[in-house]
């Protein structure tokens, strides 16, 4: 990359910033190009999309169109995208097609199988299984002939990774799950560590509900940062890379401040202790 954003080494040697913006609900080619034209000028070299999130067309044609005016190349950004659940198992090579014909970019540097599950089935259908072992193949072809530099899972559960790492041809990179002080995932983080599976952040400040908790506000105020600041680098002050959403350049901007100061022993201390297994966002721990 042609800046020296930090990044985490993935295992199949592929560099991945630290930090990326994270696109979901962003929508419209004109708010698109803003969001993204914002976070370039702040530094981001990052961006993770889905198919679900209806934007990959529109990431890419801003992409397209914004990296020469920031003097940059495709290879300067490390792009993210998902496979929908309505793709999984029998559809899984269309979907593939479909981000790459979307993002239009050439290839896509991380793709993940987005959810365990398979849309259209109950959480306990003894199909899903094969379901995320087909599509699982199908990414390995796709990674193979280069069209994915680096592949891996999002949602997932322990169990579900147990299954994927004990059939997998190419170990997963990436885990994507939500991560934060009251969901810090330790059982999970610890295989990741173990099968050197990095593990991401998405839902950083667990849906906007952590900015105004009061040991949250109380570090921000003692080291002079935002809530959504300390939460993040909590995070990436650990390795563990994250995708704060924002279509808005000031607070782009902020979200990019979190390699210019440290949290101390105590506050760290503060922050994990508020681990109590809550989730905002999804929960694929009912999905077979």
């Amino acid at each position: 990359m042609a800046d020296s954003q930090p990044s985490v080494h993935l295992n199949n040697g592929t560099w991945m910033p630290l930090l990326g913006l994270g696109t979901f609900r962003l929508q419209g080619q004109e708010d698109t190009y803003n969001a993204v034209d914002a976070a370039l000028t702040a530094g981001y070299r990052a961006f993770d999309t889905a198919a679900v999130y209806r934007n990959e067309a529109h990431i890419g044609h801003a992409l397209r169109c914004l990296l020469p005016k920031h003097g940059l190349s495709r290879e300067d950004v490390f792009i993210c995208s998902k496979l929908g659940p309505k793709d999984q198992g029998s559809k899984a090579k269309h979907g593939c097609l479909r981000s790459l014909d979307q993002l239009g970019l050439g290839y896509i540097d991380l793709y993940l199988i987005h959810w365990p599950g398979t849309q259209g089935l109950p959480v306990g259908d003894t199909q899903n299984p094969g379901n995320r072992a087909q599509s699982w193949a199908v990414l390995e072809e796709f990674y193979s002939e280069g069209k994915f530099r680096a592949i891996g899972v999002s949602n997932y559960t322990i169990d579900h990774m147990r299954e994927l790492l004990k059939i997998c041809k190419v170990s997963p990179a990436v885990l994507q799950v939500e991560f934060h002080p009251k969901l810090a995932q330790k059982e999970l983080r610890g295989l990741c560590e173990e099968r050197g599976v990095c593990f991401q952040a998405y839902s950083s400040l667990g849906t906007g509900v952590l900015l105004s908790d009061p040991v949250v506000q109380d570090v921000a105020r003692e080291c002079g940062r935002t809530s959504a600041q300390v939460l993040l680098r909590w995070a990436v002050q650990q390795n563990i890379p994250v995708l704060p959403k924002s279509s808005q350049p000031k607070r782009v901007e902020e979200n990019r401040c979190l390699f210019d100061f440290e949290l101390g022993e105590k506050d760290m201390e503060r922050l994990s202790a508020l681990d109590c297994g809550e989730k905002f966002c999804w929960d694929p721990t009912q999905v077979l």
